[in-house]
């Protein structure tokens, strides 16, 4: 049997034992919200004492005594789609850098599953949201406020503004791209709108109609795409070469969407930008890559997701605080997947 005394568990108060200093001032040094009230040269010894005893602060015991968990839930539309995950470093950096840490859920499914994940994350005693599967009209965002949990809506909004929110400007960024292809001579332009239940679908729906008829062009030419995927953008370009033959450019609602346009006519021998030019919305990355590359709105997503978490804790800070809406700037970005017409 091995007769080799134990060592004692590290506490605070073998810490401050260590460094013949009160309790409180050791738990401060670990705190990063607390160490700014004491000097850095004695931080500094508390942190190496820390590691030298092998210290690690019960987080479960702090958030008992503080009633704060310092975790926030994200969830997610879509885990596999690279725009998310720009959006979620974003996230990431910022909790970070304020001692917090996320819990990450995917819901691609029906509203009642998404009100499902909400109810376990807040199980999980989470101290606030970060949602990016808003609806235009969410009964999700009903469950967070139900339950009285801070909540910011990342990258899609609501119609009414109940909770803060952070997103690109999609009718600005739709514009930007007809006016790019109207330029470029094309005046039949069709565009693959998003999901119209979604903000993102429904603003740049109506930016690319009032661009249309700013540029006194037939803003008709619109097949809506039951989601953002690769597959529903593909289905839509069938319905538009179906019902407008004659299209010489596509204005997709995203860069998926696009991606699926491009799978469509390649299949059937449309040659991009020749016969037919595109445009995509996000910039996501890798989509320079394509062949031909593609032309797209590019939306700042780390920005945006680090922008959203700065909301998040200041709604944990202040709860009662108005809600409000941070739009961010968009930009054109021309690649290869655009042509003047006859060219």
């Amino acid at each position: 049997m091995d007769d080799t005394p134990r060592r004692k568990a590290a506490t605070l108060q073998t810490l401050a034992d260590a460094l013949g200093v009160h309790r409180s001032t050791v738990a401060r040094a670990l705190n990063p919200e607390e160490r700014h009230r004491i000097t850095p040269e004695l931080v500094q010894r508390v942190m190496e004492e820390a590691e030298r005893q092998g210290y690690r602060r019960d987080i479960i015991a702090a958030s008992l005594r503080t009633g704060k968990s310092r975790l926030v839930g994200v969830v997610l539309p879509d885990l596999a789609n690279p725009v998310f995950s720009t959006i979620l470093d974003g996230v990431s950096v910022t909790l970070t850098g304020h001692s917090y840490s996320m819990l990450v859920a995917g819901s691609g499914g029906p509203s009642d599953k998404q009100s499902e994940i909400v109810d376990t994350l807040v199980g999980r005693r989470v101290d606030g949201l970060i949602l990016a599967t808003a609806m235009r009209d969410d009964p999700t965002v009903s469950c967070c406020m139900r339950l009285k949990v801070p909540t910011v809506l990342v990258n899609r909004a609501e119609d009414k503004m109940r909770v803060p929110s952070v997103v690109p400007a999609d009718h600005i960024g739709m514009g930007l791209a007809v006016d790019y292809l109207a330029g470029l001579g094309h005046r039949r332009i069709s565009h693959i709108g998003g999901p119209e239940e979604v903000s993102t679908g429904c603003l740049r729906r109506q930016g690319f109609q009032d661009a249309m008829t700013a540029a006194g062009l037939d803003g008709s030419r619109i097949i809506s795409a039951k989601s953002y995927d690769r597959e529903a953008g593909a289905a839509a370009a069938r319905q538009i070469f179906a019902r407008w033959p004659d299209t010489t450019a596509i204005a997709a609602g995203n860069d998926l969407l696009a991606l699926g346009a491009l799978d469509y006519m390649r299949a059937a021998g449309i040659d991009c930008p020749k016969q037919v030019s595109l445009t995509g919305f996000n910039d996501m990355p890798f989509i320079d890559l394509v062949d031909p590359a593609l032309s797209t709105v590019r939306v700042p997503q780390f920005d945006m997701g680090k922008a959203a978490a700065e909301m998040l804790l200041a709604a944990i800070a202040d709860p009662d605080s108005a809600p409000q809406v941070q739009r961010h700037p968009v930009t054109l970005i021309t690649r290869q997947s655009c042509a003047r017409v006859g060219v």
